[in-house]
């Protein structure tokens, strides 16, 4: 018999507001921007892997405190998206200047978390936090797999899922 043992956290600490703004792509295959918007966003976590010498995947309390302390990076920011090939997104002095075709915007550098990431949707935000998760010590020991979720609006969730 193969054992298989995973951990799940899912907390009410883990919740962020933020602002950002995704590009997709029409039907008639045009890329167009989102208007600036926010969400209350939340952040779930499931670890996967062998037990330690104490029988257990990792500390519960370990994940969520490196879990809130990235969430908190996040929190009450413009979230940006610094990889796009259609946005240019600059840092001058103490603001940040965006750019995408022909709408700009300015905001206070205090006020962005730019992430290396193309796009700011609710996946590639779980995978940002997925592979800080990851940059950790936390996940040296053991852990097989990790997943994470950030849910952009009660019930949509985009998940990211590293093997490691």
């Amino acid at each position: 018999m193969n054992k298989q043992f995973k951990v799940s956290l899912e907390k009410e600490q883990l919740i962020f507001s933020a602002a950002h703004f995704i590009t997709f792509e029409t039907a008639d295959g045009k890329v167009i921007c989102e208007q600036l918007h926010g969400h209350n966003y939340r952040v779930k976590c499931e670890v996967s892997g062998e037990l330690n010498d104490h029988g257990y995947v990792v500390d519960f309390i370990a994940l969520r405190d490196k879990l809130k302390e990235l969430v908190g990076q996040l929190d009450h920011h413009v979230v940006l998206a610094t990889e796009h090939p259609d946005l240019t997104v600059q840092v001058v002095e103490n603001e940040v200047h965006v750019k995408f075709d022909s709408r700009r915007w300015v905001f206070p550098s205090e006020d962005c978390c730019l992430l290396p990431i193309s796009n700011t949707t609710a996946e590639l935000m779980a995978g940002y936090l997925c592979d800080q998760l990851i940059q950790s010590e936390l996940l040296k020991n053991g852990a097989k797999r990790v997943v994470v979720g950030v849910d952009e609006n009660e019930g949509q969730w985009g998940e990211c899922a590293i093997d490691l």
